[in-house]
């Protein structure tokens, strides 16, 4: 048996812009366990809804992360309308899967470009970033903001996009079609990148159930798993494919993200083909009383939102399970065994988004 010591990685470290703390235990250069510290950045947002107006608390959601917040609108959404029973317009409904597939894209070439950066390929994390913004100029044309959207309300949407903005969006994403390709191709097959990830990060099936994850982290276990099967919204009017990998490794991980890109096109060029006429909100009078629980698909995962009013335009509880306080469990499952080295590399295979966890 080797030497064995603690390094403490994080709060602050190269990998993430986040603050996530682990405790290493090594034996010589090998992890033997990851011990995880969480809550730094702590906010309080679920008791802040017992003390905002419920309609006004949707633009205070959206704020839990930068990257997913058009899903955690969504969401908040969701949950409110089902407590009032009410079922927003059919054009609604496309809008919000198709902002929520772009909202997808953009977060998976994020990502894409912050392992390329881990991996030193400076040309790639730019070229990532680069069509990345191409996203963000289209929820941009259509929202107002790059960031934070701020276009779902309880009862529908608050913006539509006329013919001419959604035939422009899907001649863009044709162009995008053919150098995603080209990028993504790159990358799945550079030696250093099948190096350092395949076999490593291994989360069998079993152990992704036991464990309960959620999204990629799942599907590249062989979980054929995707709340948007379950058609809310937009999604039971489309037809997709559940991008899966039997692998279970870092590899796995990465190739099944970047397929999930390729199905976000798919999924929106669908929504913009059958996207009906119509109102894009109905009005909803009165104060909410019941409870009720929404689930969404969010770039990372799913994500679980309970919502329970007593009458009042305050809510009495608010409850957001996001994928990463999940995946977390699983990550500090694949951490122990691979090499000191390789840390980095698995955390940001999991996609964390600190902010989600931390609310």
């Amino acid at each position: 048996m080797g030497e064995r010591s603690v390094v403490p990685f994080g709060p602050q470290h190269p990998v993430l812009p986040e603050p996530i703390h682990l405790d290493l235990v090594l034996e010589d250069e090998k992890v033997i366990e990851a011990i995880p510290s969480i809550g730094f950045v702590h906010r309080g947002l679920e008791q802040l809804a017992e003390k905002r107006d419920f309609n006004n608390y949707q633009y205070v959601i959206e704020r839990i992360c930068g990257i997913c917040s058009f899903k955690h609108g969504m969401a908040y959404c969701e949950a409110i309308e089902r407590i009032f029973g009410a079922e927003i317009p059919e054009r609604a409904q496309f809008l919000r899967c198709i902002w929520g597939e772009l909202s997808r894209m953009h977060s998976h070439l994020l990502w894409l470009g912050l392992l390329a950066d881990a991996f030193g390929f400076d040309a790639l994390f730019m070229q990532s970033w680069r069509m990345r913004e191409k996203i963000l100029d289209m929820l941009e044309a259509s929202t107002g903001g790059r960031v934070i959207f701020s276009v779902n309300k309880i009862g529908g949407v608050l913006k539509d996009m006329d013919s001419s903005m959604l035939k422009s969006f899907v001649e863009i994403l044709d162009g995008m079609d053919k150098d995603l390709k080209k990028l993504t191709g790159t990358f799945l097959h550079d030696y250093t990148v099948e190096s350092r990830l395949r076999g490593v990060g291994i989360l069998t099936k079993e152990d992704a159930l036991t464990f309960g994850a959620v999204g990629p982290m799942a599907r590249a276990s062989g979980i054929n798993i995707d709340t948007r099967k379950t058609g809310y919204e937009a999604y039971g009017k489309i037809d997709f494919d559940i991008i899966t990998s039997n692998e279970c490794d870092g590899y796995a991980r990465c190739a099944v993200r970047i397929g999930e890109i390729f199905q976000s096109i798919r999924i929106i060029k669908q929504l913009i083909d059958k996207i009906p006429e119509g109102d894009i909100a109905i009005d909803i009078k009165g104060m909410p009383d019941g409870e009720a629980f929404a689930r969404v698909e969010q770039p990372r995962g799913e994500a679980i939102y309970y919502a329970k009013a007593n009458g009042t335009k305050f809510l009495e509880r608010l409850r957001v399970r996001t994928p990463t306080f999940t995946n977390i469990e699983s990550l500090i499952h694949i951490l122990p065994g691979s090499e000191f080295a390789d840390v980095p590399l698995q955390i940001l295979t999991i996609d964390p988004c600190i902010s989600c966890t931390e609310r």
